[in-house]
C-alpha cells in the first residue's frame, strides 16, 4: 500500500514539474519579441553588369576593381575585333560604415578622374521591422585631365566637371532572383553645342539570376528620358556573368556601352546591338580587409 501511495506521489510531482515547465515555455514563447531579418547578398558585386548595384562595401573592407572595356567587335579584324580600342578603368571604394562606402577611380577615357560614395538609405527586411525594398544613394563627381586643347574650352575649372546622381532601389525576390531600379540624373557642365542636354535624366532597371552558389547571369537597360540626348545616342544594354571565387568577383559581359563611368555609358552610348556595335568587357573586384570585424579580432 505504501509504496502505491508512494508510487502515485512521485507520478504527480513529474506531471506538476513538466506542466509547469510547458507554462513557462508557451510564457517565454509569447515574451519573445519577433527579430528582424535583413536581406543579403542582393547582388554579389557593387556593379551589376556595369553599373551600381545596391551592395557596398563592407565597414573596415576595401574593393579593388578594375573594369575593361574593348571596342566594338564589328570592328574588323584590323583592330582585332575591338581589342585594340580598349578603355580602362582602376578604382578602389572603402566602407567607412555599414551605411557609407567612399571611392575614387582613374579612367582613360579623357583621364578622367571621379570621385564617389555610396549610401543605404533603407535595408529589406522582414520580422519585427518589415520593408520590402532596399534604398541606396549614389553620387559621383568626375573631372577631366585632358590637357586644355586649342579651343580653351577647359579653360575654366568647372568645364571639366561632371556629375551623377543615382536613387538605386532593390529587392531580392528569392535565393535565385534579384531585381532593382535606378532613376538617374547625370549633369555635363560643358557640352558640345548648345542644343545638348547638360542634364540628362535616365531610368533604369537591372537583374540577377543566379545560376549556381558562385554563378549568375546578370542583365542592365537604362533607357534615356531627355529628348535630345534620346534623338543622338542610345539606351545602354549590358548581359553579363558573376563568376564569384572567393575574395574575387570576376564579371565577362557584353555591351553597347564603351564608357565605363556613369556620366558616359549613361548619356553617350553610341553602339547599337543591332548594328553590332558590341563590346566585350570584364570588371575584376578584390577585397581586402583593412580593419578586422570584431567577432573575428581573437581568431
Amino acid at each position: 500500500m505504501k509504496i502505491k501511495i508512494f508510487t502515485t506521489l512521485i507520478f504527480v510531482i513529474l506531471f506538476i514539474t513538466n506542466l509547469s515547465a510547458q507554462e513557462d515555455d508557451l510564457m517565454n514563447l509569447l515574451n519573445t519579441k519577433p527579430e528582424t531579418e535583413y536581406a543579403y547578398a542582393t547582388f554579389k558585386s557593387t556593379h551589376v553588369v556595369i553599373g551600381q548595384s545596391i551592395k557596398n562595401a563592407a565597414k573596415g573592407t576595401m574593393l579593388m576593381n578594375i573594369q575593361h572595356h574593348f571596342g566594338p567587335v564589328n570592328s574588323g579584324f584590323y583592330d582585332f575585333f575591338g581589342f585594340d580600342r580598349a578603355t580602362t578603368r582602376l578604382g578602389f571604394t572603402y566602407g567607412l560604415t555599414d551605411r557609407l562606402a567612399i571611392g575614387i577611380g582613374r579612367t582613360t577615357q579623357n583621364k578622367t578622374w571621379d570621385g564617389n560614395l555610396k549610401i543605404k538609405i533603407l535595408r529589406q527586411s522582414s520580422g519585427a521591422r518589415f520593408m520590402p525594398v532596399s534604398v541606396s544613394y549614389y553620387g559621383l563627381v568626375g573631372i577631366i585631365s585632358l590637357k586644355n586643347p586649342d579651343d580653351n574650352r577647359y579653360s575654366y575649372f568647372s568645364n571639366r566637371l561632371s556629375f551623377v546622381n543615382q536613387l538605386i532601389i532593390a529587392r531580392k525576390f528569392s535565393s535565385a532572383f534579384s531585381l532593382q531600379l535606378v532613376p538617374s540624373l547625370v549633369h555635363h557642365n560643358l557640352v558640345e553645342t548648345e542644343q545638348d542636354d547638360n542634364d540628362i535624366f535616365t531610368i533604369g532597371t537591372a537583374g540577377r539570376v543566379k545560376l549556381t552558389k558562385r554563378m549568375s547571369i546578370n542583365f542592365e537597360y537604362h533607357y534615356i528620358l531627355s529628348k535630345q540626348t534620346a534623338k543622338d545616342y542610345h539606351n545602354s544594354l549590358s548581359l553579363g556573368l558573376d563568376i564569384e571565387t572567393g575574395g574575387h568577383v570576376f564579371q565577362l559581359f557584353l555591351t553597347n556601352s564603351q564608357g565605363i563611368t556613369e556620366q558616359y555609358f549613361l548619356p553617350y552610348t553610341s553602339g547599337s546591338w543591332l548594328n553590332g556595335d558590341i563590346h566585350f568587357g570584364f570588371n575584376i573586384v578584390r577585397t581586402f580587409t583593412i580593419i578586422k570585424p570584431k567577432e573575428f579580432e581573437k581568431d
